[in-house]
């Protein structure tokens, strides 16, 4: 079989491509709203509340898409999808973008119809365990059974994790995230990984979440981020530079508390970046040149706010999460976050 393997993977892309050529960004202005693949349920990240409203990180990025395209940050419907059903949701164009705390890996960036446009988390794998066990060290789970959610690259970094210190363990994977939790809840097994972040976010529906303690450890690198179809750079680009216009306004100090006010600022930037016109009362062009219109990242920052904004919002420290920005912070801070430039 694995000499056919390329030809699946072709047949993939095609699929896939075939999907976007029809053209996303004029499908998605002509139904009037944007189809994001989302979780099921991630606390700060993706999760919806009794009457179904979507909050988090990964769903005010599909908020600042729909910002960008529609100038309203309502025009999005959420699909929520297992991480076994999320590729195969936007390979068929079930979903128009898939923002759900995906880890970019070089296999699906370049042999399953997808394209990454940006890390808008940047985590790392870990493990949670009951306090009263009194493990503080990963390299001390030897012989554990470990509850994990499959169709995840968790799976793999585990087994590369374990191989590699030389220690057993069982594996008790489940599809969905609830079933990994319960299992966990139940004590079917003795550890549950995931991204750090995800654990964090998991504890929190324990009964006792004080009764329990992520690891130090983070043994996988995890950038989490959204996804389109490969064969459609128009949709690439206005996703990808909603996911920059987001860094930028950070950078450049523009919130939504002050967009209007820099709309008179004499910054170069700031005025490429919020669509002013030219002293001559022509447009910049930036918008018009990707489908958009010329105040769609001013759109993005007085619907959605910046980066900085979104973060502190949904998953920072004066949140259930209290998550500190890290390497999530921008390049000039220490950070890894970088937006390019709009010129």
């Amino acid at each position: 079989m694995k000499k056919y393997a390329w030809i699946i993977g072709a047949a993939v892309s095609l699929v896939a491509a075939g999907a976007a050529s029809a053209g996303t960004l004029d499908d998605v202005k002509a139904k009037g709203f944007i189809q994001c693949g989302v979780s099921q349920g991630l606390i700060g990240f993706s999760n919806p509340d009794s009457q179904n409203n979507w909050t988090g990180l990964d769903v005010d990025f599909c908020r600042a898409v729909a910002s960008a395209v529609f100038g309203d940050p309502s025009k999005v419907k959420y699909t929520s999808l297992s991480a076994k059903d999320r590729f195969p949701a936007l390979q068929s164009g079930e979903i128009d973008v898939l923002s759900r705390n995906t880890t970019w890996t070089m296999t699906r960036d370049t042999s399953q119809g997808l394209k990454f446009i940006g890390v808008m988390y940047y985590d790392g794998q870990g493990f949670m365990v009951k306090k009263s066990l009194g493990v503080d060290s990963a390299l001390k789970l030897g012989g554990a059974a470990v509850c994990t959610q499959t169709g995840t690259t968790t799976e793999l970094n585990l087994a590369d994790f374990f191989k590699a210190n030389k220690l057993e363990y069982k594996l008790v994977a489940f599809e969905k995230n609830e079933e990994v939790l319960a299992a966990y809840q139940d004590g079917r097994c003795d550890v549950y990984t995931t991204d750090q972040s995800g654990l964090y976010a998991e504890r929190l529906k324990l009964t006792a979440p004080d009764d329990h303690v992520v690891l130090p450890e983070l043994i996988s690198k995890e950038p989490l981020g959204p996804l389109v179809r490969q064969g459609d750079d128009a949709w690439f680009n206005v996703v990808k530079w909603t996911y920059f216009a987001l860094l930028n306004a950070e950078e450049l100090g523009v919130t939504q508390a002050n967009v209007d006010e820099m709309m008179k600022s004499e910054n170069p930037e700031i005025k490429r970046l919020l669509g002013v016109k030219n002293a001559d009362g022509t447009a910049q062009g930036f918008g018009t040149g990707i489908g958009l219109p010329e105040e769609w990242a001013y759109n993005i920052v007085k619907q959605v706010g910046n980066y900085g904004e979104v973060f502190e919002r949904n998953v920072g420290v004066n949140t259930s999460l209290k998550i500190a920005r890290g390497k999530n912070a921008l390049w000039k801070d220490g950070g890894l976050q970088y937006g390019m430039p709009v010129r």
